[in-house]
């Protein structure tokens, strides 16, 4: 895991895709990460299909 210090709650919440990305953009801020950090997750994050999407934010983040 990349930033296990991130933690991103997703329980509860809509599974839309973008959701996702903004929430996961959203505590990479609040930690402080810069802009091209975010930048290298997105792209990560959407080179694939959704279960790629999910695979990446658990390789980057504390996901619950």
């Amino acid at each position: 895991m990349k930033y296990p210090d991130i933690t991103v709650n997703l329980i509860g919440f809509n599974g839309n895709a973008f959701f996702i990305l903004g929430k996961c953009i959203r505590e990479m801020k609040r930690a402080g990460l810069g802009k091209e950090v975010q930048d290298e997750f997105v792209k990560e994050a959407t080179s694939g299909n959704y279960d790629k999407l999910l695979a990446t934010c658990l390789d980057w983040f504390d996901v619950q």
